[in-house]
């Protein structure tokens, strides 16, 4: 793992009017790594990966990108730098065949003409690249399932060539073997030497895949665990606030006094 992160995050906070919805957030994430964002609905998981993506600028913190402060004001800012986002719902055209799908808003053009055969010829480079299997690529994406429309998402916001992928849920209402499909290409993209952001609610998902678990609580970091040297259990009580008792608040000022 490069000792530099691609992307990190340091003390970012945004408020919403009165509503604090992040405070003090740090979050790092290196090439080659899958991070999974957990935490409770309302703990600043979507938030904190719309200041990542541009969509909601951050008020305070600081944000960097391979070493060098950047500020990210909107989408563009994002994915001019390598930030690609796959959000829960898709935002596939069901009418459109998978590589109309693929090179929305980018198409490749010869001339004034659309290079029909460029894109299918890229479109068919890129799914076989990432094992991607899918009848063919001139079907309407409303005939796939929705493992392989999920996929299909994946490998547009890989067309271009991020460095970091954000992925928003992209299990849920799936099935078991349609769920394997895309654990298995966040397997991929990591072995492609790609930072992955993995938000999921399934444990067994996180764990199946991520190397660090990082745990928003209340809009607050609340620990980021190596998922091979932490329990079920310990993760889910960073989660839940389990672990915020009188007990460990009484730990912490007696640790902080003999310091």
């Amino acid at each position: 793992m490069s000792a530099t992160p691609v992307l990190a995050l340091r003390g970012v906070s945004k408020r919403f009017g009165a509503v604090q919805a992040l405070t003090d957030v740090d979050l790092e994430i290196h090439p080659g790594e899958v991070v999974a964002l957990v935490g409770d609905n309302g703990a600043g998981k979507s938030t904190l990966v719309k200041t990542i993506a541009g969509v909601h600028p951050i008020d305070e913190g600081a944000i960097t990108w391979q070493g060098r402060p950047v500020r990210i004001e909107r989408p563009y800012d994002a994915q001019q730098l390598g930030i690609a986002t796959v959000y829960q719902d898709l935002a596939l055209c069901d009418n459109l065949d998978v590589v109309a799908n693929l090179f929305l808003g980018s198409e490749l053009r010869r001339t004034s003409v659309l290079d029909e055969v460029a894109m299918e010829k890229r479109a068919k480079e890129l799914l076989d690249t990432l094992s991607i299997r899918i009848p063919s690529v001139r079907i309407p994406v409303a005939s796939l399932s929705g493992g392989q429309r999920q996929v299909v998402a994946i490998a547009r916001a890989l067309v271009g060539d991020p460095e970091v992928v954000i992925l928003d849920e992209p299990t849920a209402a799936l099935g078991v073997e349609q769920t394997a499909q895309v654990l298995d290409l966040v397997e991929r993209l990591r072995q492609r030497g790609l930072g992955v952001i993995l938000i999921s609610h399934n444990m067994a998902d996180v764990q199946a895949v991520a190397d660090r678990v990082a745990v928003l609580r209340l809009g607050r970091n609340n620990g980021v665990f190596p998922v091979r040297e932490t329990s079920h259990e310990k993760i889910i009580a960073a989660i839940t606030g389990a672990t915020d008792n009188a007990v460990t608040r009484r730990q912490a000022r007696t640790a902080e006094a003999t310091q």
